[in-house]
């Protein structure tokens, strides 16, 4: 029998996956914002819309940081305001610690647990406004087991047995 991934492990692979659309050659990072077990926005760390991409043209590199790219976290943060859904309450899973300024946004946003999978830089003072927000932060490890029953195209059905989607 097929065991079914834990809610945070699926919602961690599925930043995972965001983390794949990364234009960033520094860190991939995927963010996925979650209200009652259900996703309501995603992003990943790359350009502006409509501006170059640092894997095409080169990070633009001020003071040790790209300024081209926007992290994961406002990218998921900026979908909700663009298209109106509320973020009070929600939930965030960041394949990576979030940084200082991203902290700051989703405290701001009202989002009331984090979770991430690698550590990043955990800021200190990140961790004292968490602390502070009382929102939660965990850390979150995949089990990989769940991913050996993917099967990309690949179909595991003998012929004389069918069942259904």
């Amino acid at each position: 029998m097929v065991e079914r991934i834990p809610w945070d492990q699926y919602f961690m692979a599925q930043s995972l996956l965001l983390s794949l659309r990364s234009t960033c050659t520094r860190l991939t990072v995927g963010a996925t914002i979650v209200r009652d077990k259900r996703i309501i926005a995603g992003g990943y760390n790359g350009s502006v819309t409509g501006d170059a991409h640092c894997v095409d043209e080169g990070c633009y590199i001020i003071d040790g940081h790209c300024v081209r790219t926007i992290h994961a976290e406002m990218n998921a943060i900026l979908q909700c305001a663009k298209f109106g859904v509320a973020t009070e309450n929600a939930e965030i899973y960041v394949t990576h610690f979030p940084c200082l300024p991203c902290t700051k946004m989703i405290l701001q946003a009202g989002i009331k647990k984090i979770h991430y999978l690698e550590d990043y830089h955990n800021d200190p003072y990140a961790l004292k406004l968490i602390e502070q927000a009382q929102v939660q932060c965990q850390k979150v490890t995949l089990d990989k087991s769940y991913f050996s029953q993917l099967h990309f195209g690949e179909t595991n059905l003998d012929s004389s047995t069918e069942q259904p989607h």
